[in-house]
C-alpha cells in the first residue's frame, strides 16, 4: 500500500509596502481577506501573513509598527477562515499577540535565534517553521561564504529543532526551511535545490520558499513579474526531492502543477 501524502501549499500574503514582489503587496485588511479567500478557493492549505519585509537590504520595523499592521488582519482572518494561519515574524512579542489572536504557526526566519520564541510557541501548542538565514536581511547578501553550504544549513536546522523540542513544541509541528535566497548566492540556492533530499536526515517536514526570488530572475534574465514558470519548475523539482510544503505567491498555478506531480509520485511510491 502506498504511503504517499500530497504536498501542501502555503499562500503568501504580504502586508508590507516594501515586499520584493510589488504585485503581492496587500495594503488593507479588506484586501487581505479577499486575497485569503481567493487563495483558499485556489487550493491553499495554509496562509502565511507577514508585515515586515525580509527582502535583501530591507530594514527592520519596530514591534509596535508590526503589530499595528498585522494584528487587525490576523484577528479577522482567523475568525473568517478555518485554514491554519502562519505569521512570518521573528519577534517573540509579536508571536505571542498573533497566537493569542488565533494564528497557529510561527514562521521564524531567524530559526529561533531569540530564546524567548520557542517557549511562547510551545505555550500555545502552535507549530513553527525554522528557517536558515545567514546574518540579517539588511546585510545577508554581503560577504556570503560557506565551507559546505548544505551541511552547514542542516547543522543549523538540527540545532533549531533541538531548541524547539526542548521547549516543548510538538515534534510533528516543527517544519524546517533551508532559506532559499536568505544569505545565499545563486550557486548556493542551486546547490540546496539539487541536494534537497539530504534534508530528510532531519526527520521533519521540509518547507520550500523559492517563489519568484531573484536567483530565478538571474537564471532567466527576467523581472519578478515574469518568474512564474521558473517558480513552478522549482516547485516540481522540490517536491520530487522531498519538499512537503511549498510557500508560494501563485497558488492556483502551483496547485495545478502539484496535482500532476502527485500522480507521478503516487505511482513511484506504490512500487
Amino acid at each position: 500500500m502506498s504511503s504517499f501524502e500530497p504536498p501542501k501549499i502555503m499562500g503568501i500574503i504580504n502586508l508590507s509596502p516594501d515586499s520584493f514582489f510589488p504585485d503581492s503587496r496587500i495594503p488593507t485588511v479588506t484586501a487581505a481577506l479577499l486575497s485569503a479567500e481567493r487563495m483558499i478557493e485556489e487550493g491553499a492549505d495554509y496562509l502565511d501573513i507577514g508585515a515586515e519585509s525580509s527582502r535583501p537590504g530591507s530594514k527592520p520595523i519596530s514591534e509596535e509598527e508590526e503589530l499595528s499592521i498585522i494584528l487587525p488582519v490576523i484577528i479577522k482572518m482567523c475568525k473568517s477562515f478555518s485554514v491554519p494561519v502562519s505569521v512570518d515574524t521573528y519577534k517573540p512579542g509579536v508571536a505571542q499577540r498573533v497566537l493569542d489572536a488565533g494564528a497557529s504557526i510561527i514562521n521564524d526566519i531567524t530559526g529561533l535565534r531569540y530564546p524567548q520564541m520557542a517557549p511562547i510557541i510551545a505555550e500555545y501548542d502552535a507549530g513553527v517553521i525554522i528557517m536558515h538565514m545567514l546574518g540579517l536581511p539588511d546585510s545577508m547578501q554581503e560577504n556570503i561564504h560557506y565551507q559546505d553550504c548544505v551541511g552547514e544549513i542542516i547543522s543549523f536546522l538540527e540545532e533549531g529543532v533541538r531548541t524547539a523540542e526542548s521547549a516543548g513544541i510538538a515534534s510533528d509541528r516543527i517544519w524546517v526551511d533551508p532559506g532559499i535566497g536568505f544569505g545565499k548566492t545563486t550557486e548556493h540556492n542551486l546547490d540546496i535545490l539539487a541536494h534537497l533530499d539530504k534534508f530528510a536526515s532531519l526527520n521533519k517536514s521540509l518547507l520550500l520558499g523559492a517563489s519568484r526570488k531573484s536567483f530565478i530572475g538571474k537564471i532567466l534574465d527576467l523581472p519578478v513579474a515574469e518568474r512564474l514558470e521558473g517558480s513552478l519548475a522549482i516547485a516540481v523539482v522540490g517536491v520530487m526531492k522531498g519538499a512537503r510544503i511549498l510557500r508560494v505567491h501563485d497558488v492556483l498555478e502551483t496547485n495545478r502543477v502539484l496535482k500532476v506531480v502527485s500522480e507521478i509520485l503516487k505511482v513511484q511510491d506504490g512500487k
